[in-house]
């Protein structure tokens, strides 16, 4: 008895189930007929049903099923030219995830003829492949929408008051022991008590998320018994990553998902997620058919002259061409349900540039998809943060994206690590990553929280290994260590890798104090990465990517010293949070304000005197100091009212031996309280008055803040 199948509308777009049915709409502007395929739930290899979308309107085919409930597994097959010269790679034998889907269930089988054309030929991917894959492709699953939010409420923390904390959902929970076992790399582990408890006492206030689209896994990974851990490999824009849920059946991730927003929510945290949306699993023209590639290929990716070959702008293969209209409402329509139907927070795009190319493969900051965004009712009023570089020609584009962007700042971390590290001519470098940047977005009328400050990432060395490893040792991933980058401006402090040596674990422990104190008392918005705070380590290895094991999880056994760097951070953090003065939304003018006893900004060598111009250009400078005037803050706070906090004075000292400095004499009777000092993070809150001497040792920090007398 064949399924009753009702015409239905063009929107929205994917398997939508409004409490009596499912209308199914999938666009393709190639599809001469577009099926959908229902599969058996004991078997989801088992294909049950099988039924043509009855209508087209504007390129969208189109049906509604009567009766047709959540947990029904589907997939597609789309009948139309297999021409690979021409760009069209349709293949009716390979079943496909819809790209709409809202959540998945299975894994991609490397084994099963998930490739559209037959292997083992040098022309292999112009000939069609006419094996059933649907034993080997994800499957879709109806989902209902309903969740009980309850009083749920987005933190809308402004920029000026976050902090960042990039984390992976399986990689922070695997090893905490009072996570429950079985709740353990999971949504609802990140959302239980203990993590919430650390971050809530750390004093971050967004919670960034590794990919948590549904991905899949490479098939060379498989091989070397490996796995993609990172997720940078999208198979699906709606559907939550299915690995991640503590609960197996068909849709679970989805309200568990919902249920981890809505918990981190109450607890005063955003959430972020690190999207990609520059290319998908499919690879190049010798890539799988699972999803795209086989529904409309020209239409959303990247395509060469010679329309067989990709335009690859991200070293994956393939590039999604969001300057195509359909493509770029592909990715708008899935940020909008993250945003409306998962409650999330923000976005971290990878690779962002290549979502900024145009016809002709250029970038451009006036590109379609950054102006729907800055329109968008919804999107526009979310957090955006592009990582602004791909491998392109001209990828490189920090300080190039436009309002309202936010930018991970690489600049920033080139800059800091190498002055840690005793490298010269960087004062004037240094001078404009600790002080908001202006040299990279004050032109644009950018404003300081435009940079996205960091010192580590999850793609590179952890904290610890910065100052444990000169080199990296990748050995792990099985590629001899050709893979991951080569130039890491990292320092070993004399050794490399771990030591017993009391003067090298010394100098590691105070270098770490000292990249986190930049980073936190730097204007901008910081992040930092899950662990680093603990000292975490990867044993040397700087790409990870592959490594869903204790390599990569966080460790939370800590003994006294990677408890004191612990303590040390949550410091930092709170001490920032309390300093207006490290939230400041404009640029320095280097001047008194109103009626301020402190310029907002000026710098002093070492003997106490403000430093010249002829100052910068030494270059052996490394040790130098800046107040920031607590009194100088030109924008007023929520209700209008003048912000006033404290003076707040930094010693920096990256010279390898001791450096006395004088405590500058811009103010008469008062005094410095040292808050934070990175040699020794044990010593009291002594004060020093002006033109008094403070012995900075070498490659160290000391932080004051102005009392009264």
């Amino acid at each position: 008895m064949s399924r009753e199948v009702w015409p239905g509308k063009p929107w929205p777009r994917g398997a939508t189930f409004d409490g009596t049915g499912v209308n199914f709409a999938v666009f393709s502007q190639v599809a001469t007929r577009i099926e959908v395929c229902l599969f058996d739930p004991a078997n989801p290899t088992k294909e049950i049903e099988r039924f043509p979308l009855p209508e087209a309107t504007d390129f969208v085919h189109h049906g509604y099923v009567p009766g047709l409930e959540p947990g029904t597994l589907y997939g597609l097959r789309v009948h139309g030219p297999y021409e690979p010269a021409k760009g069209h790679r349709c293949n009716p034998h390979k079943l496909l995830v819809d790209p709409y889907a809202k959540a998945l269930h299975g894994d991609v089988d490397w084994k099963q003829p998930v490739f559209g054309y037959p292997l083992g030929n040098p022309q292999q991917d112009l000939a069609r492949d006419e094996r059933d894959s649907a034993a080997g492709v994800p499957k879709g699953v109806v989902v209902s929408d309903y969740f009980d939010w309850g009083n749920d409420r987005r933190p809308e923390i402004p920029w000026r008051k976050t902090v960042i904390y990039e984390a992976h959902v399986r990689g922070l929970t695997m090893r905490h022991p009072d996570v429950p076992e079985h709740l353990r790399g999971t949504y609802a582990g990140l959302a239980s008590p203990p993590i919430i408890e650390h971050l809530q006492k750390l004093g971050v206030t967004s919670v960034e998320l590794l990919p948590v689209h549904a991905f899949a896994d490479d098939s060379f990974l498989n091989d070397k018994k490996l796995s993609n851990f990172w997720g940078y490999n999208t198979l699906g824009f709606f559907a939550p990553e299915q690995y991640y849920a503590s609960r197996k059946t068909p849709g679970a991730a989805v309200a568990e998902f919902k249920a981890m927003v809505r918990a981190l929510h109450a607890a005063g945290l955003e959430v972020i997620l690190d999207v990609v949306y520059n290319h998908t699993c499919e690879g190049n023209h010798l890539g799988p058919t699972l999803s795209l590639k086989g529904i409309d290929n020209a239409s959303y990716y990247w395509l060469m002259p010679d329309a067989r070959y990709y335009l690859d702008f991200t070293g994956c293969g393939s590039s999604v061409n969001a300057s195509n209209p359909n493509a770029a409402r592909l990715i708008i329509d899935s940020l909008r349900y993250w945003v409306n139907e998962m409650h999330v927070d923000g976005f971290r795009f990878d690779l962002a540039t290549v979502l900024g190319r145009t016809g002709e493969g250029g970038f451009d900051p006036r590109a379609a998809l950054f102006q729907i965004l800055q329109q968008d009712p919804v999107l526009s009023r979310v957090k955006l943060i592009a990582e602004p570089w791909d491998v392109g020609l001209g990828g490189y584009q920090v300080g190039g994206f436009p309002a309202p962007w936010r930018e991970w700042n690489g600049k920033y971390r080139d800059a800091l690590r190498r002055y840690w590290k005793g490298d010269e001519n960087l004062a004037g470098e240094v001078g404009y990553r600790l002080t908001g940047n202006s040299d990279l977005y004050a032109e644009a009328r950018r404003k300081p929280q435009a940079s996205i400050n960091f010192v580590t990432a999850h793609d590179g060395f952890t904290l610890h290994d910065l100052v444990t490893y000169s080199h990296k040792h990748n050995e792990a991933n099985g590629e001899h260590n050709r893979d991951g980058a080569d130039d890491n401006q990292s320092w070993n402090c004399g050794v490399e890798g771990e030591t017993a040596d009391a003067g090298v674990v010394a100098l590691r422990e105070r270098q770490k104090r000292n990249l986190l104190a930049s980073l936190f008392l730097s204007t901008g918005v910081p992040m930092i990465v899950a662990g680093d705070e603990m000292g975490r380590t990867q044993r040397g290895n700087n790409n990870a990517y592959c490594q869903d094991n204790e390599l990569s999880w966080v460790d939370w056994k800590l003994d006294a010293r990677r408890e004191k760097l612990l303590e040390f951070t949550r410091k930092l953090i709170h001490f920032r949070h309390r300093q207006p003065v490290l939230q400041r939304r404009r640029y320095f003018k280097g001047a008194h304000l109103w009626d301020s006893e402190h310029k907002d900004l000026a710098w002093f060598r070492p003997d106490g005197t403000e430093m010249g111009a002829e100052d910068w250009k030494k270059p052996f400078v490394r040790s130098l100091a800046f107040l920031l005037g607590g009194d100088a803050i030109p924008t007023p706070d929520e209700r209008g009212q003048r912000i006033i906090g404290d003076a707040v004075l930094v010693l920096l000292n990256a010279h390898h031996e001791p450096v006395s400095f004088t405590v500058p004499a811009v103010v008469t009777g008062q005094r410095w309280e040292l808050a934070l000092y990175t040699a020794d993070d044990t010593r009291g809150a002594e004060k020093v008055t002006p033109r008094g001497k403070f012995e900075l040792v070498g490659r160290a920090m000391a932080v004051f803040r102005q009392v009264e007398d």
